[in-house]
């Protein structure tokens, strides 16, 4: 998928032209509005108190009606609040249109990470850290919502704002305004030196953040192995230290930023006072007036904030542009192969064929090492092995989740290369031992969101043993199981996940030690229950129990990632080696 870059966000902004077009000429009139304001008060004093040539005395006398000097201070005094409430309110409007089309700009970059999120491998999800991933797609999309919501739009009325005082004060001193305004960008250039570490202690700011959301949600994840090895205060001094990271990070960026800004705007303020003190000259040496001086004065201070908004502007672009670099890590994530208009060989009973099958985490040292086997339609197979022999990682492969170094695998003839791995997984069923539930009904967890009948959800509950259980609870179905299932027992979770399968109704199942916290007698009943819908189906099981793959039709031995031996369960039994050696 293509990077996010600052040029595909500002195109996504251009696509609201109309909103665009709008929200700028909202600003216009609001800039319009305010900017005459500075203006009016001081002219009146050298209208009426320094008998200047009356301008807008004149129009209150022509227009409005000829009253006494408390009058027209009156007069200027309503209109400038009129003007000022008309300046805010516009400026609210053309701020919520801004903020419109940040929070759907900030909506499209959620769901672009999330559909590439969607097709990552499995491979790549094992490398990540779930709080690392819910910090950049909440803490650094927000920091590009801002930028465009607040600081773009406050950008555009600044910009106007000075465009439209430097008009006003080229009509009431064109030499004075020329010093102004040839000195100002000085400012404006200062600030962009002060600015430049902002972003990189803004980085390192929400890498802590990230940090900390990890360790957080990881020992959240697993808080009952925790307590259950009374753990809590090795986790949670992990978890304290990660905080007081954040908080000398969050220190660090708070006050250094604010100082940078801080600094820029003395430095604004020293220019302030130097035009302040300039125009006193130019009031004693040149033509411009007390009044006038009076207006420039305030435009001096009109120009601070929009000042102040250009020097805010380069910061918050410098955190935009690290936000931008870290959700492209997400989007830089090896994808999981999509193939249009893939074949499906699970259309008739299914039949694989494994051919020299290699894989390896890290390309240095291989977990399968040519792996050949052979499943016949119908079969039951068993795949048996000491833990790290490559067992559940020959499943996850068989189903897609890794893509397989060197080697071919065939369903039904046909080349795993060419088919969708969603297809895949439609068809091929895969248990694992520690299945997991979300905290949600009994229902939900059994059905995935699928539309199932109550009449099939405890025909499957029946054959996974489960049916008198959930008729005991207060609420059956509508059970909420807890965090990860933990109201269920570690039995209950594994046969609740039985039970979605058989609701899923695949091609094919393997059963990866997806028994092993059920007693023998539990197992047994639970298998002769399976067996009538396992009849026609496709059965792998991967257990460390002789019990549980007594009734297999074939066995393949794994050891150090090679099939070391392989036959039925009476030709294994009466040879020497490990299946053997499980009797």
């Amino acid at each position: 998928m293509n990077r996010i870059t600052l040029e595909i966000i500002i195109g996504k902004i251009l696509k609201y032209k109309s909103q665009l077009i709008k929200g700028n000429v909202v600003a216009v009139l609001s800039t319009l509005m305010v900017v005459a304001i500075p203006l009016l008060i001081p002219m009146l004093v050298d209208e009426l108190l320094l008998d200047k040539e009356k301008i807008i005395v004149a129009f209150i006398q022509e227009h409005i009606v000829e009253t006494t000097l408390g009058g027209y201070v009156l007069i200027v005094l309503f209109v400038t609040l009129l003007l000022r409430i008309g300046g805010f309110i516009l400026s609210i409007w053309q701020t919520k249109i801004f903020l419109t089309i940040s929070k759907k700009v900030s909506y499209f970059l959620r769901i672009t990470l999330l559909k590439h999120l969607k097709t990552v491998s499995l491979k790549e999800y094992e490398m990540l850290k779930s709080g690392s991933i819910a910090s950049k797609l909440i803490t650094d999309i927000n920091t590009i919502d801002t930028f465009i919501g607040a600081t773009v739009s406050k950008f555009i009325i600044s910009v106007l704002t000075l465009l439209f005082t430097a008009v006003v004060l080229l009509v009431i001193d064109w030499q004075l305004a020329i010093f102004i305004l040839l000195t100002n960008p000085l400012v404006v250039f200062l600030t962009a030196k002060l600015s430049r570490n902002v972003g990189k202690l803004k980085k390192e700011e929400n890498l802590a953040t990230e940090k900390f959301q990890s360790a957080l949600v990881d020992s959240l994840d697993i808080f009952s192995q925790i307590r259950a090895t009374n753990k809590e205060d090795y986790f949670f001094d992990k978890i304290q230290l990660c905080a007081k990271e954040l908080r000398e990070r969050e220190i660090a960026f708070g006050y250094k930023s604010e100082a940078a800004m801080r600094l820029s705007f003395l430095v604004f303020l020293s220019g302030y006072e130097l035009f302040r003190a300039v125009s006193i000259l130019f009031v004693a040496y040149g033509s411009l007036s007390i009044g006038l001086m009076m207006a420039i004065f305030s435009y001096l201070w009109v120009m601070a904030a929009p000042t102040q908004d250009i020097i805010n502007f380069q910061y918050a672009l410098k955190n935009a542009k690290e936000a931008i670099k870290r959700l492209n890590e997400i989007l830089d994530m090896h994808q999981e192969k999509r193939i249009p208009n893939s074949p499906n060989p699970f259309d008739k009973p299914l039949t694989i064929e494994v051919k020299n099958l290699s894989f390896a985490y890290n390309k240095r040292e291989n977990i399968l090492n040519n792996i050949s086997l052979s499943i016949k339609e119908h079969q039951n197979i068993a795949l048996v092995g000491a833990s790290g022999s490559g067992k559940t990682t020959l499943a996850n492969i068989l189903v897609g989740f890794y893509p397989h170094e060197s080697g071919e695998i065939f369903y039904n003839g046909i080349n795993s290369d060419e088919i969708d791995l969603r297809v895949i997984r439609e068809h091929i069923y895969l248990i694992l031992q520690n299945p997991k539930l979300f905290h949600d009904t009994l229902r939900f967890n059994l059905t995935l969101g699928k539309e199932c009948s109550d009449k099939a959800i405890y025909e499957a509950l029946e054959i996974a043993q489960l049916s008198t259980i959930v008729e005991k609870l207060d609420k059956g179905l509508d059970t909420i199981v807890g965090r990860e299932g933990i109201k269920l027992s570690g039995g209950q979770r594994q046969r609740v996940a039985i039970a979605r399968m058989i609701l899923a109704n695949p091609s094919m199942v393997i059963l990866d030690e997806s028994t092993s916290a059920l007693d023998i007698q539990t197992e047994s009943r639970l298998f002769a229950n399976l067996a009538p819908f396992m009849q026609h189906k496709t059965f792998i099981t991967i257990a460390h129990r002789l019990s549980t793959i007594q009734s297999a039709d074939y066995i393949y031995v794994l050891e150090h990632g090679e099939i070391i031996d392989h036959g039925t369960p009476h030709e294994l039994m009466h040879k020497e080696g490990y299946f053997s050696a499980m009797g």
